[in-house]
């Protein structure tokens, strides 16, 4: 199977799970765009020589969205939800930091989640997932038992800004003089985490969680704390399902302020797209599979959607 064919075959895979929205993205269709800026600490150039880790303002993008790919679906559904972030580079590159508000993966490879898709996409006759196929998967993979045990047991977010998200792949810090160290990113609420039980959120709209956002923005930035936890000696940096014990070493990076909604991009063909791949100098990717096949399957998400508007536009 070649790269670009499982690029397709993994948002085909997604597809049959949620179904086929022209327009939106495979996975994370529902989401908000925002305004940014990142604020460096004077510890973060000792573990890496990043430009944007090296101090001074950085202007950034952050979209927060929820896990799922029906871009209909309620805001008060049990989900995983993501926090994407954009940075713009003094030489004007970006580089991208993708975090999930799951402490794991579901699966090592790209292959696996292939199979981990087709287990539980859901039965036309009875509109829900085989259960008998998800366990037998289940049964065979059991390192993905971590991050569906945290979807199924996901609490409700008050708001996108009292949830915590963390990158779940690891990276390679490397320093001024060249020293290399591996974290996962964590993205911390300054004003805590806060969620909803399912009473309170079958009272809110199907769109809260947006509306929600814009009210506290009014209000001023919402700052979440940019912290990398280091990997430990026997710590796996390739295995996006493996926890890392709590008792780490956590680095403290920048202050992360969340300004306002940004309606300048994401509009008809004008996608922005957020690879946890596009790093910078004094930022490596490891050998992580799930972590490299991103980019190929945002690829072919965003071509689709892309000739989704263009379709549109040649309709009117």
């Amino acid at each position: 199977m070649t790269d670009g064919d499982l690029s397709e075959r993994l948002v085909d895979s997604i597809n049959l799970i949620y179904g086929a929205h022209p327009g939106h993205r495979a996975a994370h269709a529902k989401g908000v765009l925002c305004a940014a800026r990142l604020l460096a600490t004077t510890a973060a150039p000792r573990l890496t020589r990043a430009a944007h880790l090296a101090g001074g303002e950085i202007r950034a993008h952050v979209r927060f969205s929820n896990g799922s790919g029906d871009p209909t679906a309620p805001d008060g559904a049990r989900d995983a939800r993501g926090m994407a972030v954009k940075l713009y580079m003094p030489d004007s590159t970006t580089t991208d930091i993708v975090a999930l508000s799951l402490p794991a993966f579901f699966s090592r490879t790209p292959e696996d989640l292939l199979a981990f898709n087709d287990a539980r996409r859901v039965d036309p006759e009875t509109g829900q997932p085989d259960m008998e196929r998800v366990g037998g998967y289940l049964a065979e993979h059991p390192e993905a038992m971590t991050a569906v045990n945290a979807a199924i047991t996901h609490p409700i977010p008050a708001s996108y800004a009292t949830l915590a998200y963390s990158s779940l792949h690891a990276f390679g810090f490397v320093n001024a003089d060249g020293t290399v160290r591996y974290g996962r990113y964590h993205l911390v609420p300054g004003g805590g985490e806060e969620s909803l039980s399912d009473e309170e959120a079958a009272d809110r709209p199907p769109d809260f969680l947006r509306d929600e956002l814009a009210e506290r923005l009014a209000e001023g930035p919402a700052v979440f704390h940019v912290r990398a936890q280091i990997a430990g000696g026997d710590d796996p940096v390739d295995d996006p399902t493996e926890q890392w014990p709590e008792d780490r070493e956590v680095v403290e990076l920048a202050r992360l302020e969340v300004t306002g909604l940004a309606s300048d991009r994401e509009r008809g063909g004008d996608v922005l797209v957020f690879d946890p791949t596009r790093v910078t100098d004094g930022i490596l990717l490891t050998d992580d599979p799930i972590l490299h096949a991103r980019s190929g399957a945002y690829s072919v998400s965003v071509a689709r959607r892309i000739a989704a508007a263009d379709r549109t536009n040649e309709s009117h």
